[in-house]
């Protein structure tokens, strides 16, 4: 499956995290300031939690078997 580079910030931020980041705004705002930073969403597109860049996934592993009824 091919990817396509999207917009993260600014004016062109694509749908999709404009929703993100509307519904978990970060440490400093909403900005994404890097790569990695990880958002949890749940069976129902509710967004649960953002994570920054520096937590690793398998540290929020109770989190996200939760987020899938596990």
């Amino acid at each position: 499956m091919p990817f396509i580079q999207v917009k993260v910030n600014g004016p062109a931020t694509a749908p999709l995290y404009q929703f993100l980041k509307a519904s978990k705004p970060g440490f400093c705002g909403s900005r994404i300031k890097w790569n990695f930073t990880k958002f949890l969403v749940d069976k129902d597109g509710k967004v649960l939690a953002r994570y920054g860049t520096t937590t690793a996934p398998l540290s929020i592993e109770k989190e996200i078997e939760k987020a899938l009824g596990n």
